[in-house]
């Protein structure tokens, strides 16, 4: 394969499937972008080697929903002026 007979200029052209010299194909990748991708791809591999446990929250159980809501009940008209001697 002649990837293994490589220079410094050789590489894979992803656009067109080929090898070739990057120079003469005119890719040329700033050395800050390529380092910065491998350094982020080693980090990336490293947290998923060390990883034993993920952290997640619960799916929660929804209860159904509520009956009569507490507090005053309803019954008679107790209080309202006017209204003695009602007797049901």
């Amino acid at each position: 394969m002649a990837v293994f007979k490589s220079t410094a200029t050789f590489g894979y052209n992803a656009q067109t499937g080929e090898y070739g010299d990057m120079i003469a194909m005119g890719i040329v990748d700033p050395v800050k972008v390529v380092r910065t991708a491998l350094q982020d791809a080693a980090s990336v591999a490293g947290l998923l080697v060390t990883t034993e446990a993920m952290i997640a929250e619960a799916p929660k159980k929804e209860s159904a929903g509520g009956g009569m809501p507490g507090g005053m009940g309803g019954g008679g008209m107790g209080g309202m002026g006017g209204m003695g001697g009602m007797d049901f």
